[in-house]
């Protein structure tokens, strides 16, 4: 009588045979994932540039990328830790529904492929998500080592050429200047958090002083092949190289700052 059941051979190459599978598999499934979570990225960054782009509407000029308190915080909170974060108005608070959200509530201003480690700075929606460009939408006080960004933001005639200048990108922080994406800026940056910001995957990010627990996110970036997703003034998103931001210092100035990074 023949007995019932597989023989250990049989059953060795069944679990051989799954593994084989798996292993072809996995790196295609964890590849879909990645891809899924960067169309998530430039959906978010597109809902952010029509945010912006209805109040520059209204009110014929960009919002601050951060203002003074006054005249108090806005809905929900200040966002951001007072510990290294300074307390004010953020540029995403005057985008209509982005002020009373959280990381209880993912919202477009989180990157869904931030690789944040530091318990503090990855429920911080001011950290490792998305920066606006400082060229455009400036700050209200603050920056003295930075004056060509304190002051009055830009309207969009101010900007000639709209389709070639940032916005909105991937970003350390949730501001950011063509000072994070050189090698060497007109003047040293600190270590303050401001100035730590970074676009992920930038080759330069390896030898820059970057927050504990950002480091992954700036040096290995964040989606395939060290892209990261750019918003520009006209309202187009694209996937680009992260090296595509960089700014060189040359002999007589910087390379592809303007009109990248700054409008003019």
């Amino acid at each position: 009588m023949r007995k019932i059941g597989f023989t250990l051979i049989e059953v060795l190459v069944v679990i051989a045979t799954i593994a084989l599978i798996l292993g072809i598999l996995l790196p295609s499934l964890q590849n879909s994932r990645q891809q899924a979570k960067t169309v998530r990225c430039g959906s978010n960054i597109r809902q952010l540039l029509l945010g912006l782009a209805l109040y520059e509407t209204e009110n014929k000029i960009f919002p601050y990328a951060f203002d003074k308190p006054f005249p108090g915080p806005p809905p929900g909170g200040y966002p951001g830790n007072s510990a290294y974060d300074r307390m004010g108005w953020w540029w995403f608070n005057y985008i209509v529904d982005c002020s009373r959200k959280s990381s209880n509530r993912i919202s477009v201003l989180w990157c869904p492929s931030r690789q944040i480690t530091n318990r503090e700075l990855k429920t911080n929606v001011l950290s490792g998500n998305y920066g606006v460009n400082l060229s455009i939408c400036k700050v209200s006080s603050g920056l003295e080592n930075h004056q060509e960004f304190v002051g009055t933001s830009l309207t969009t005639l101010d900007i000639p050429n709209p389709s070639q200048t940032l916005l909105v990108v991937d970003s350390g922080y949730s501001m950011i200047s063509w000072w994070h994406a050189t090698d060497i800026p007109p003047s040293a940056l600190g270590k303050t958090i401001e100035d730590t910001s970074y676009v992920p995957g930038l080759r330069i990010n390896a030898d820059r002083y970057i927050w504990i627990g950002q480091e992954q996110d700036a040096i290995n970036g964040r989606h395939p092949n060290k892209t990261v997703n750019a918003g520009f003034v006209d309202g187009h998103v694209d996937k680009v190289k992260a090296e595509s931001l960089f700014v060189e210092k040359t002999a007589d100035g910087y390379r592809n700052k303007n009109p990248l990074w700054q409008p003019k």
